[in-house]
This record gives structure tokens, C-alpha cells and sequence, in this order.
């Protein structure tokens, strides 16, 4: 069988073409030699083909416009969401700016499609947009230009906007709907980073013929022989009783590398290469650490499969701590109450500045006592150097004593005797916030500070 002549290919087509039914209504001149923009997008590239659809939307943007002029430009969107209005579209955003400027070469925008374009709103604005710039806009829907003067244009203006409003909202609930159950039932991972920990392995073919057939595979949670151990370490540190503070302490005197340090490509958004407060709190929190999957414990939504978190209903991965001690750990972690049973109320808490850092003392509970310190700035999780000022440390039984003596024991005035330290606790630092002023403590003294003073 011998190969086809240089050019046969253009023949066929031209031949093909030239074979369309003759009684096909011709197409209504709306001016021609008009110079096109062409407008595509496709909301992800790992799932679509860009070429494939970048393709099928020009040709239709190529059929509309036959005959009443020529594409000059093309831009396409690849891997935005029809939600990311206009404006925030890298491509889109590229066609206004050239559109508009005084040397531009295009008379009209056309789109492949009204749902690929716009949703909501959006088709609404960028259609006064064009109308101030003297540009028209071009849909398949439309046969043509749209024009909002036209009571039919505008009637599948506004359904079409519904339409793809809907079809956003359909397919949000779908997948979001499918997510949790893929979790809860079947506790499949489904991406993101996977916890300090663990690494991903392989967990077989795709269960969908088609994604295995494409040689898509499933992937899970196993422990990470590097990083497991520690994370093994701090739940059982925690349940020891040991502060978050204390366990991130050890961890970097022990020079354990952090998630940032352990795992940098997947944790580039941090920039500590340190253990924190917040890294410990934040695994010591974690369930997937019992072995069973979760998804979307940060819901925001209030209706919806979004609104509610999964968790897989048996383990999915190996654990690194059972759930009995997870759960004992996330107690621990409850503020415990005072040695006699009492709340813990810090009267002056925020009333106290430093006289070295002017920082503001924190509250700390000491012996079954309200106290206040300074650090300076100097956090728990890091060894205290010696160029650091010695810590502040006052008792506010004492404080308060030494304010009511200096002020003539007037704010000890109508205190109980069930409660009288309490109860004048409470005037002082109410005389204070009313008059407006602070403590200043230094270690050896203090002083009374306008706030609004410098």
C-alpha cells in the first residue's frame, strides 16, 4: 500500500468540506475581515488533555467565525477553575491587557463554549468590559456576537448563567460526596502530604478500569523507617505527662529533623528548621496517627458532605499509636485545674508590662498560685542562652499587696470576708483598666504607666 501524496491530506479535506448539504441556511454577515481573539480553558491538567481540549474548543470557534474573519491571537487557561474570575486568569488577563491597549490588532473575542468561559457573573462583566473597549464578544450559543439589546439574548444570557452556575454546584457535591465515602468505606488516600511519619507506597491498580488501564495506581500510608520512631516518641512523652513545650525542647537538642528538613519538597511553605509548638501540637493531634484515614477535618461548609470530616471506619494504614493512647494524649492536653480544684483567674493578666523588653508579662500558674514572668522573648523549645536577661518572676498575691499599701488600702473597701484577697484582686485590676493604666515591673520595682504614654 503506498503512501498518500504530499497535499492529498488538504485535498480530502477540501473535498469533504465542499460535500456539505446545500440547503444548509447560510450564516447571517455580521462584517467581515473582523480579527479574532480566541478563548479557551480547561480546569485541570493531570485529568484533561490540554491539547484535546484546547482543540475541540477552537474548532468551534473556528466554525463560528467562518467566513466573517480570521483568528489573529489565541489564549488558553490550563488548570484554572471556572469559578477564578477574569481577572485572576493568567491568560485571560493577557487578552484584556492587549485587547485594550491603543495598538491592538483584535476586533472580537470568541469562546469554544459558555461553560468553558464563564460562570455566575462573570459573562456579565467582561461583556461591559468589550462594550466600552469597542470590542465584540462572540458565543456558539449565539450563532455570532451577543447583543444584550436583544430581549432573546438575554433570556439565554441568564440561563445559561444559571445553567453553568449549576453544573459547578452538581459537580462540587459529586465529588466532594464520592471523596467521602472513598474515605470513610474504603479509606483511601486521597493526596496531599502525607503526615510527618509516614511515606507513601504503592497500593495496587486503580479500582476504575479505565484510570487502571491508563496505568493509574492507588497509593497509601506506610511508616517512614526515618521519621516514624520520633513521632512514636512524642505520644509516648505526652502521655508521660511532659509539655508540648518540653517534648519540642528535646526534639532539637536531640537534633531531630523537623517535617521542613525531613521532607523539603513537600514542605516548602515552611521556613523553620526547627521544632515548634505549634509542629508538636499539631501531630500530637493528628488521628490518621492511629491508622485509620481521615479527610476534610477542617470543613468550613455548613451543609453537604464538605460539612462533615471522615474518618475511615477501620484502619487503613499501619498506626503509630493506638487509638486508646491517642485519645489519653488529646485529654492531657486539656488545661488541668488548680491544685485546690479552683478555676485559674489571673486578675492582672495583660495589666503588666516588662521594664527590660516591655513585653507583657505572661500568666503562668506556680504552686497553686496566679504569677506572672518574662522571658524575653526567649521560647520554650530552644535552649536559653546565657547573653538572655534573667527571667522576670513576680507573684500577684504580692503585687497586688504592694499597690493596695501604695494607694492607701482604698480599693480593699467593701471586700468580703469569704473572699477578701479574691474580691480585691478584682478592684485592682478593675482601678487600673478604669484609670487607664498599667504596671511596669523591672525585677526590682515597679511603677504605674499611662497607656497612652511614651
Amino acid at each position: 500500500m503506498t503512501a498518500p501524496l504530499a497535499g492529498t491530506a488538504d485535498l480530502l479535506a477540501q473535498w469533504m468540506k465542499s460535500k456539505k448539504p446545500t440547503t444548509t441556511t447560510a450564516r447571517p454577515d455580521h462584517g467581515s475581515g473582523l480579527r479574532f481573539a480566541f478563548y479557551g480553558r480547561t480546569s485541570t491538567t493531570r485529568h484533561q488533555d490540554r491539547v484535546s481540549s484546547q482543540g475541540w474548543q477552537r474548532d468551534m470557534a473556528d466554525e463560528l467565525v467562518g467566513g466573517h474573519g480570521q483568528v489573529v491571537a489565541a489564549y488558553f487557561d490550563a488548570g484554572t477553575s471556572r469559578r477564578v474570575p477574569w481577572r485572576q486568569r493568567t491568560q485571560a488577563v493577557q487578552l484584556m491587557t492587549e485587547a485594550s491597549s491603543p495598538e491592538s490588532m483584535i476586533d472580537a473575542i470568541v469562546v469554544g463554549e459558555y461553560e468553558r468561559a464563564f460562570t455566575g457573573t462573570q459573562f456579565s462583566t467582561l461583556y461591559a468590559w468589550c462594550t466600552r473597549h469597542g470590542i465584540q464578544l462572540w458565543l456558539p450559543e449565539t450563532g455570532g456576537p451577543v447583543d444584550l439589546g436583544n430581549s432573546d439574548h438575554r433570556a439565554l444570557m441568564s440561563l445559561l448563567a444559571t445553567q453553568s452556575q449549576r453544573e459547578v454546584l452538581r459537580a462540587r457535591h459529586r465529588v466532594l460526596a464520592a471523596m467521602h465515602n472513598q474515605a470513610t468505606q474504603q479509606g483511601r488516600y486521597l493526596g496531599g502530604r502525607p503526615p510527618y511519619g509516614y511515606r507513601l507506597v504503592d497500593a495496587g491498580p486503580h479500582p476504575n478500569p479505565a484510570d487502571a488501564r491508563w496505568g493509574r495506581r492507588l497509593q497509601r500510608l506506610a511508616p517512614d523507617p526515618q521519621t516514624a520512631p520520633h513521632v512514636s516518641w512524642m505520644f509516648r512523652q505526652r502521655l508521660a505527662g511532659h509539655s508540648v513545650a518540653s517534648i519540642a525542647r528535646h526534639l532539637n537538642e536531640r537534633g531531630v529533623p523537623c517535617p521542613s528538613i525531613a521532607d523539603p519538597d513537600r514542605n516548602r511553605h515552611r521556613t523553620r528548621d526547627a521544632w515548634t509548638l505549634r509542629t508538636v501540637a499539631v501531630i500530637l493531634a493528628n488521628p490518621r496517627y492511629t491508622g485509620r484515614q481521615t479527610w476534610n477535618r477542617r470543613a468550613t461548609d455548613t451543609s453537604g458532605p464538605a460539612a462533615t470530616p471522615a474518618l475511615s471506619a477501620k484502619a487503613a494504614h499501619p498506626a503509630l499509636v493506638t487509638e486508646q493512647d491517642f485519645i489519653a494524649a488529646q485529654q492531657i492536653r486539656a488545661a488541668r485545674p488548680a491544685s485546690d480544684g479552683r478555676a485559674r483567674r489571673f486578675a492582672l493578666a495583660g495589666l503588666i508590662h516588662c521594664g527590660v523588653c516591655d513585653r507583657r508579662l505572661d500568666s503562668h500558674w506556680n504552686h497553686g498560685r496566679p504569677t506572672y514572668r518574662c522571658r524575653h522573648g526567649h521560647t520554650s523549645t530552644q535552649r536559653a542562652s546565657q547573653e538572655r536577661p534573667k527571667t522576670l518572676y513576680i507573684r500577684e498575691d504580692h503585687l497586688i499587696d504592694q499597690i493596695n499599701i501604695r494607694l492607701g488600702g482604698q480599693i480593699s473597701d467593701g471586700c468580703t470576708r469569704l473572699e477578701p484577697d479574691r474580691t480585691r484582686h478584682r478592684h485592682v485590676a478593675a482601678t487600673l483598666r478604669d484609670s487607664g493604666k498599667i504596671i511596669v515591673y523591672n525585677g526590682t520595682g515597679w511603677r504605674l504607666k499611662e497607656i497612652d504614654s511614651s
